[in-house]
């Protein structure tokens, strides 16, 4: 038998906690957990089946996939029915189910499982106990901060004469791979879709895409339509790189630009503004500020650099220039102009604000920082400057 649970009895105790804390807030007095990224998140692993966490108390582990699964809670099941036997007497009048994330007839089924509860979307709860890490969690990101770095300082040595956008990718996400890089990007939702993440050549940057990314990209199919698309990496181009920073089961995001020669003043401009930005968002992003704050000082900087038809994309433009990660890229909080996010300890934030440029593609950075007490402090640390490629 392989015990089920791998973190360790203090770390699953305090994540549980959390959980049930935000559910008696909520009112919540029971959730039935389903989703991959919650399910390791409580336990370490990925199985196929449900977690149901009580208001109080251990929660209980029904498990189908895989078989050798055991230790204290785990009850084997075939089908989701099986659950209310369990259960007996103790049907909560309220349950909780991951509404932002199931499929109607899952949440049908489940729901049936129930009768005479209430059912109400527990994502939120989940959602903003994930938004801030234990110092377990932000050691894994800074693991893969660290192997992500090294991956970036390889980059310039992977270009040669010749190369599109593709075939510099494949480089890189072969020594990625070989770094140690899980390869899984994983994403809330089913509404955003990318493979190993984005390098973006010249005017390709330009092109929108109906995915919610700060940069698009036409990709290679549109069956997929987000990335790189065969272009060659020409004398001015910029080169932005965006790729897959998850060594650990919990990522980092991070951006760096490179070029073929040098690129124009207006992008050197913009780029020097990307970097401005981040620092001026690091010192301000102290506990208790608000998110939306943050994304309006980037603008209102863009904006008087005389840079804000640029500014998080030219044809198409995100409307947000920062984001949590962790074990997904697009965690809590969010920072955006309507953002209701209040910045806490423990968060984990990539900022990105990053420019397009029409004839010479996309530059800035992305960093991710973890927030102290005393600030944001970066854990991803490749040279910020834009970098060209020897010829």
């Amino acid at each position: 038998m392989t015990t089920l649970q791998l973190l360790t009895p203090e770390e699953s105790a305090l994540r549980l906690s959390r959980i049930q804390r935000l559910m008696a807030d909520a009112s919540v007095p029971a959730i039935l957990v389903t989703d991959n990224a919650n399910i390791y998140y409580l336990t370490g692993r990925v199985f196929d089946g449900y977690i149901y966490i009580p208001a109080e108390g251990a929660p209980l582990y029904f498990v189908r996939r895989p078989v050798d699964l055991g230790g204290d809670g785990v009850v084997r099941i075939r089908k989701p029915e099986q659950i209310a036997e369990s259960l007996t007497l103790n049907i909560p009048p309220v349950v909780g189910l991951e509404l932002d994330l199931l499929p109607y007839t899952s949440a049908q089924r489940i729901s049936a499982i129930f009768p005479g509860s209430e059912i109400v979307n527990a994502s939120p709860v989940l959602r903003a106990a994930r938004s801030v890490k234990t110092e377990v969690e932000i050691g894994m990101i800074k693991q893969s901060g660290l192997r992500q770095e090294r991956v970036y300082r390889m980059v310039p040595r992977l270009y040669r004469d010749g190369m599109t956008d593709l075939e510099l990718q494949v480089e890189i996400e072969r020594v990625s791979r070989l770094e140690g890089c899980l390869g899984q990007f994983r994403i809330s939702g089913d509404s955003m879709e990318l493979y190993m993440g984005n390098v973006l050549v010249g005017d390709n940057a330009d092109n929108p895409t109906p995915y919610d990314f700060a940069m698009g990209g036409r990709g290679l199919d549109p069956s997929l339509p987000v990335g790189a698309d065969g272009t060659m990496i020409r004398r001015g181009n910029s080169v932005m790189v965006d790729v897959n920073g998850n060594y650990t089961g919990y990522m980092t995001d991070m951006t760096r630009t490179f070029s073929l020669g040098e690129v124009d003043a207006l992008a050197m401009r913009a780029h020097r503004c990307s970097i401005d930005i981040c620092e001026r968002l690091a010192a301000m992003g102290t506990p208790g500020a608000e998110a939306k704050q943050l994304y309006h000082t980037a603008e209102e900087m863009a904006r008087e650099a005389g840079l804000e038809r640029y500014f998080m994309g030219h044809a198409q433009k995100a409307g947000f220039v920062g984001h949590g990660v962790g074990i997904e890229i697009n965690e809590m909080p969010v920072i955006a102009p309507r953002s209701r996010d209040i910045l806490a300890e423990g968060n984990v934030i990539a900022l990105e604000p990053k420019f397009v440029i029409p004839g010479v593609g996309a530059v800035g950075i992305e960093n991710t920082y973890v927030m102290t007490s005393a600030g944001m402090q970066s854990l991803t640390n490749a040279p910020v400057e834009i970098i060209q490629f020897a010829q």
